[in-house]
């Protein structure tokens, strides 16, 4: 791969995830101080991410892979959002905004398969060069809270009360109309097979037979329930951080990408060292942790500090669970069920797990609303999803039989 392919790349990947962290992490934000929203219609919007996860297989896999190059795709679903993202900017109510939102959803993340299918056709030795393309990803991710923080302002207290949040979706309208139209420069990605592909290999249904050994229908079951504390984190750490009055909250969020990439470079040292039990158990474990201090943070002083430790789990919690899931996944999956045992995990993590997830959030976060009409009992909040994680950890460690799991890079 050439220096001019691999700078291309980068930056599709870094628009890519700088697209999505411009607009998700301050949503729940927007829609509580912008729209009015409660609990429950953030916790909607929020689940839109599951159906976007559910029906982007059937984009990828009845149009992407059949008839038409992935790179020219990516290029029309990103100029699309363009268009949604500017009437999400300027909807005034959640009736109106539900739709746009759901819309955008369902064209976003199918390319998230897009701009890795591009990748990887470029790539001789995916193994040792994806790596330092996808990183870009998470850059984009950083420097996005980076510019809502501390560039524009847009989420402190008076940024928030003058409606500036809504400038977040102008922002991702740019980046998305960049990418859309670097995407038609991109190599050629043309089809991966003509042949018609049928419901069950696009959701992945032929891995259903792996649920017949036990250990990994026990780790599918936990990758499930564990999904439902995660979504906490998604929909309600910002709107937490700014209720707490935590100045340059999303870019305070953004310490949580860069514990991501520090915690992938000791997870195969960890993996090796303890086993595949063992690094699943404390991933789960930092979840317990990170809402505990969430639940007794907040504000200034050392409760300031203990919500710092709280997003700094970040990369334990989903590196330890969710990659090493993947590894795990793979190798249980032979060759010729490994993409479709893959697509199973995240359809049920992504799309069911996080679709309860989120209602339940709303739930919880509704049913904690003080008397003011405004403000949270956030210890309760933050209580609910430690406890949950907490029985889920202690359901994995009694029913999962220790096993020898190879760790692959």
């Amino acid at each position: 791969m050439n220096t001019g392919i691999r700078i291309k790349l980068s930056l599709m990947m870094f628009l890519e995830f700088f697209i999505w962290g411009g607009w998700f992490v301050t949503l729940g934000t927007f829609l509580g101080n912008n729209l009015g929203a409660d609990g429950g219609q953030i916790g909607q919007a929020y689940s839109t991410q599951s159906w976007g996860a559910i029906i982007a297989p059937f984009i990828i896999g009845l149009i992407a892979d059949r008839f038409f190059n992935a790179e020219k795709i990516l290029g029309v679903l990103h100029l699309l959002g363009v268009g949604l993202m500017y009437m999400m900017s300027t909807s005034g109510d959640f009736s109106n905004f539900y739709p746009l939102v759901l819309g955008y959803m369902i064209i976003y993340m199918p390319t998230l398969a897009l701009v890795n299918s591009v990748a990887f056709k470029q790539m001789t030795d995916p193994t040792k060069e994806f790596a330092h393309v996808r990183l870009w990803g998470t850059v984009g991710w950083i420097a996005a809270g980076l510019a809502i923080s501390f560039a524009f302002k847009w989420d402190s207290t008076a940024g928030i009360e003058s409606g500036m949040l809504s400038n977040t979706f102008l922002m991702t309208a740019i980046a998305s109309a960049i990418l859309g139209f670097l995407s038609f420069t991109l190599p050629a990605t043309p089809p991966q097979s003509k042949e018609s592909k049928s419901v069950s290999d696009i959701l992945g249904l032929d891995a259903l037979k792996l649920l017949a050994d036990r250990n990994f229908f026990i780790f599918f079951l936990s990758s499930i329930l564990i999904c439902i504390p995660l979504a906490f984190y998604y929909a309600q750490a910002n709107p937490f951080l700014v209720e707490s009055k935590i100045s340059n909250p999303t870019g305070l969020m953004t310490i949580g990408q860069v514990s991501e990439v520090l915690m992938m470079l000791l997870l195969p040292f960890f993996f090796k060292k303890f086993g595949f039990k063992m690094t699943l158990l404390f991933g789960m474990l930092a979840w317990v942790l990170r809402y505990f201090l969430f639940a007794y943070g907040g504000g200034t002083g050392s409760g300031f500090f203990m919500v710092l430790m709280g997003i700094a789990l970040h990369g334990i919690c989903y590196d330890f669970f969710f990659v090493s899931g993947q590894i795990y996944t793979d190798s249980k999956a032979g060759e010729k069920i490994k993409s479709a045992a893959q697509g199973l995990i995240t359809l049920a993590t992504y799309g069911l797990g996080m679709y309860v997830g989120f209602y339940i959030t709303g739930m919880i976060t509704d049913a904690n609303l003080l008397t003011d009409g405004a403000t949270h009992n956030w210890n309760n909040v933050w209580t609910f999803p430690a406890l949950f994680a907490a029985g889920v950890m202690v359901f994995f460690f009694i029913f999962f039989k220790n096993e020898e799991i190879e760790y692959k890079e």
